[in-house]
């Protein structure tokens, strides 16, 4: 019970920063998931003056709970929960307008011999000094009446209290018990050492918690001897200044030290550090980050508005992808990103946008297409690619906008090919007034006749595989007739005239290169299928994942060593 103390309290704390104003999101208030009742948040956190250099990851939260909108007294009773502390009496009197928690180190005591044991640092601005003093005071003393040993020390001019247990006597000099030591036995990799819940007030301005007494002192020499905190980093001095203003938190993560964190050997070491921001939108939350590097980032081309090509596109789409040039692919630093994101993230190099594009991605193994080689060396200009929910079927259908340069008709020329080498009749049709081309599967069936019982009859089927045509400066490219009918002969308004599509793209900054927009409402169930740990996440963050809309993925900014992007998350509540 006692180390769970903390390290619930700390977990939960994780989820509040990186779900802050998701879970607000039951009772919207008009169409704003989350706003500020008054004044402003700072920029970057204070805290960051406790935290390491080294330290893998550290998030804040840059507001008082008090004043956020919507559900949020539901938070903070969860956040407390079975730690018989009462939010409103304890701690709204002194709480400031920060909360941060870090994980400090991957093991306090360097010793890869008794296991890893994470350092974690929770730091809170305090209002009133001696609130927040005789709150510290009264919650270990709570702590004695349930059974704990404290233990007080002064370091360095501040007094910390901590749980000391005392374990039972053995003959081991580590001081575990029998039941401990046969438990290491069997799992030499494990750590007998408790956690010891450890509290401290630091000046006028912080309280602080710790899983351990040795992450304070280090917490502490930290302020001491600036240049081993987190505000002496050049990188992360560079990260804050991307942060934008009214930020309601802020994630700092160190890539290196996450991936060792992780046991991951990433393959591509380009971008050392991440900070990520989260900003409150009259429409739903964006969330920008910058990624940061001291090598020189590849030139990208911007746009300044949306594609022409997303004009083809029907508005039923449930994903689309726009964006200019896709010969230069695997050349650019989005390319580069990629490679180190999805090895820290998936602990593999699998490609999950393939996973998002799963049609595709059978169409490049059915044929034997190299979708790089085949397709997107000729996509000089722009482009648009849109998955289409099916109600028939659990495979959606796809459709791909090329706008035309010198090298499209090599390159149609040679998907025909592709097409006739594999037994596709390659057939000219009409439909409507428009002339479009089809890759068509001819194979025989048959019937009895009705006259001659004893005969067979032989009927030609044809399955479409694809059709393409050229429509103004655009050729497009589908799965089946039907989508392409919607194409050319659309009954409602297409993707780029979306009211949706549109509040989406605005909240996202310009230039950029491009949106990968996925509309949540029309693709959360093929999504989940090619991605299941979206299940998970999505009943965790059941209220979000309920009233989210749309999600909109961009990059943008041109700044030296830095990459930068974001994610809107447009919110309404559904009916």
């Amino acid at each position: 019970m006692r180390k769970r103390l903390l390290l619930g309290f700390l977990a939960t704390t994780v989820v509040v920063l990186l779900l802050i104003g998701t879970t607000g999101c039951n009772s919207l208030s008009g169409k704003t998931p989350l706003s500020l009742v008054g004044g402003t948040v700072t920029r970057e956190p204070s805290a960051a003056i406790f935290v390491s250099k080294k330290a893998p990851v550290m998030v804040s939260m840059l507001v008082n709970p008090d004043r956020l909108e919507g559900d949020l007294s539901k938070l903070k009773t969860s956040l407390l929960a079975n730690t018989r502390i009462d939010y409103r009496k304890d701690i709204q009197p002194w709480l400031g307008n920060e909360i941060t928690l870090a994980v400090t180190t991957l093991d306090i005591d360097r010793d890869p011999e008794n296991g890893r044991q994470l350092g974690y640092l929770m730091a809170l601005t305090t209002n009133q000094p001696e609130k927040s003093r005789e709150f510290v005071n009264v919650f270990f003393s709570q702590r004695v009446l349930a059974g704990a040993n404290l233990a007080v020390e002064q370091y360095k001019g501040v007094k910390l209290i901590y749980e000391n247990p005392q374990l039972i006597a053995t003959a081991d000099t580590r001081g575990y018990t029998q039941i401990e030591e046969s438990f290491i036995r069997v799992h030499p990799r494990a750590s007998a050492v408790q956690n010891h819940l450890s509290g401290a007030v630091v000046g006028d301005r912080f309280v602080l918690f710790a899983n351990e007494p040795k992450v304070l002192r280090d917490a502490i020499n930290n302020v001491q001897a600036g240049n081993l905190n987190l505000t002496s980093s050049s990188q992360y001095q560079q990260a804050t200044k991307q942060v934008p203003k009214g930020a309601l938190a802020v994630s700092f993560l160190n890539l290196p030290i996450i991936a060792q964190w992780q046991g991951l050997e990433l393959p591509n070491k380009i971008y050392d550090s991440q900070i990520i921001s989260l900003v409150s939108n009259p429409k739903g939350l964006l969330t920008e980050t910058a990624f940061l590097t001291k090598e020189d980032l590849l030139p990208s081309e911007q746009l300044s508005k949306p594609v022409g090509a997303l004009q083809y596109i029907p508005a039923s789409a449930g994903l689309a992808i726009s964006g200019s040039d896709l010969s230069n692919l695997d050349k650019g630093n989005l390319a580069q990103l990629w490679q180190q994101v999805t090895a820290a993230v998936s602990g593999s190099e699998e490609d999950v946008i393939s996973r998002l594009v799963q049609p595709l991605t059978d169409i490049q193994k059915r044929w034997d297409i190299n979708l790089r080689e085949d397709i997107f060396n000729w996509v000089q200009g722009e482009y648009a690619i849109a998955l289409l929910p099916h109600p028939d079927q659990t495979t959606p259908d796809w459709i791909f906008v090329v706008e035309k340069s010198d090298a499209t008709p090599a390159g149609i020329s040679g998907l025909d090919h592709i097409a006739t080498s594999h037994g596709l009749s390659l057939s000219s049709l009409t439909l409507g007034k428009q002339q479009i081309s089809s890759w068509t599967e001819l194979t025989t069936a048959t019937t009895k006749s009705d006259v001659a019982k004893d005969r067979e009859l032989f009927t030609i089927v044809a399955k479409v595989r694809g059709v393409h045509t050229t429509q103004g400066n655009y050729e497009i490219i589908t799965n089946s007739i039907e989508v392409m009918d919607q194409v050319l002969n659309p009954k409602e308004n297409p993707l780029i005239e979306n009211p949706n599509f549109q509040d989406s793209i605005a909240a996202i900054p310009q230039p950029n290169q491009g949106y990968i927009y996925i509309d949540w409402t029309k693709s959360q169930q093929i999504i989940e299928h090619q991605l299941p740990i979206l299940k998970l996440v999505s009943v965790l963050g059941k209220s979000f994942f309920h009233n989210l809309r749309s999600l909109t993925v961009s990059s943008y900014g041109s700044e030296t060593g830095i990459l930068k992007g974001g994610v809107f998350f447009e919110l309404g509540v559904r009916s």
